[in-house]
């Protein structure tokens, strides 16, 4: 039985809600015509994946207030341990449902031109910025259902830019909160690097509540422009009554450089597209993924890096564990476009499984439209290697501890990443709690 696709928003909802928020003209009509297109543009079509019993437009309480936060001790405590307390009061965002809850800026970088801010706050006092990228480069309004229907009910979401020329030496770190029962979260990120600018962004989403429910449909546009540098980190641990579609997509200018380390940890189904395109002559991205799958989950990641600019260059990593009755679907996805001569891509997918009744696939693939370049993949699914548990065993460790060492060094390669030590503690405690 398929779920019912009629949306649960109408032409009106969306004008009300729209001036309820004192948005502009233009992005109001943009609202419009997005959810004009929602109601007959298809879903998104995902390799290995039948998306037509997966709800993502029925809901209700659209709209809900919570409680934003005088100061960081009113935090709960899962939040609080997130919060790199040395850096909270330079550059912190938090954001509770669809309320801004917490923001600190530091005084350097407002000197230097650094906008960060909820996305409707930028709609309405930095117009021309945002009109500028939001949803024109990166995410198209009209891909398919699932974008369309984010671009017209988007209810949350932040916007961090740096001017030419701006080196933010501290991190930006984002939290978002999900704890309401049966309201949805559309939430855009949107991270823009002008000219020769660098910075590093680290968000998380987290269910406080582990009865949170229904919809979250995230969209991130990731935009540097030429010679700029952006490290983007997300620990994404949303709890197992959520759905969740996520579109990570990244824009890079000449010589630009994209980095991405996500540690993907909901509890409950899961779609995500991370596609980076290298516009720029000289252009470079990584993404670095550790997904664990566990109960009866499914979710399935795609990872997709075109090359259009030439002397380009591209990684992917993806390492993936997968225990009791759950699936996981690991798309790769290299595409090097006519033209993009002297380009390099290269990607690596590993999956280990931990149950007879899991289900993991490692789906590596080259698309190369050009001569002149370099390729190249390698992908695996299997269990634990018998001789790493072997040697551990005979030093004295018990079988349960050495798996757990094993798939500890087996995901170190994204957790090692990120930047903030909190959010790298929160990912390593997620790891533990999902992989026992």
């Amino acid at each position: 039985m398929m779920v019912e696709t009629k949306l649960s928003m109408t032409q009106q909802d969306v004008r009300s809600y729209s001036d309820r928020n004192g948005e502009p003209e233009w992005f109001k009509e943009l609202r419009l015509y997005a959810l004009g297109r929602a109601e007959t543009a298809p879903m998104p079509e995902v390799d290995k994946t039948k998306l037509n019993k997966w709800n993502f437009t029925q809901f209700t309480d659209f709209s809900v207030a919570s409680p934003a936060y005088s100061s960081l001790n009113e935090l709960p405590e899962k939040v609080k341990a997130l919060v790199d307390l040395e850096n909270a009061k330079k550059n912190l965002y938090i954001q509770h449902n669809q309320t801004r809850a917490y923001l600190s800026l530091s005084e350097g970088a407002k000197a230097k031109g650094v906008i960060l801010t909820d996305i409707f706050t930028a709609v309405k006092e930095h117009p021309d910025l945002v009109k500028k990228y939001f949803m024109t480069d990166a995410v198209k309004v009209d891909e398919h259902r699932l974008t369309a229907l984010h671009a017209a009910l988007v209810n949350g979401g932040t916007f961090l830019y740096l001017p030419k020329n701006v080196v933010l030496e501290e991190p930006v770190q984002a939290i978002y909160v999900h704890d309401h029962e049966t309201a949805p979260l559309f939430n855009h990120v949107l991270v823009v690097a002008d000219e020769n600018s660098t910075v590093t962004y680290v968000e998380n989403y987290i269910s406080t509540n582990d009865n949170a429910k229904g919809i979250v449909n995230i969209v991130t546009e990731v935009i540097a422009e030429a010679n700029a540098k952006i490290e983007y980190g997300a620990v994404d641990a949303l709890a197992e009554g959520v759905t969740t579609y996520v579109n990570r997509r990244g824009y890079a200018g000449r010589d630009a450089q994209i980095e991405w380390a996500l540690g993907m940890m909901n509890d409950g189904n899961t779609i995500s597209d991370n596609t980076t395109n290298l516009m720029g002559d000289g252009s470079v991205s990584h993404s670095k993924t550790v997904v664990v799958s566990c109960g009866k989950q499914i979710q399935n990641y795609t990872t997709r890096i075109a090359h259009f600019g030439k002397n380009t260059e591209s990684f992917i990593l993806k390492h993936g564990v997968v225990k009791d009755a759950s699936t996981m679907i690991f798309n790769g996805i290299g595409k090097i476009e006519h033209g993009a001569s002297k380009s390099d891509a290269e990607q690596e997918s590993r999956v280990l499984m931990l149950s007879e009744k899991a289900r993991g696939d490692a789906n590596p693939m080259l698309l190369i439209d050009e001569d002149d370049v370099m390729a190249g993949h390698a992908a695996s699914v299997g269990r634990v290697d018998p001789v790493q548990l072997y040697y551990l065993m005979s030093r004295g460790i018990t079988r349960s501890e050495a798996e757990r060492l094993i798939i500890h060094g087996f995901l170190a390669p994204v957790v090692t990443q990120l930047p903030i030590e909190s959010v790298k503690k929160q990912l390593t405690e997620v790891i533990e709690r999902k992989v026992r």
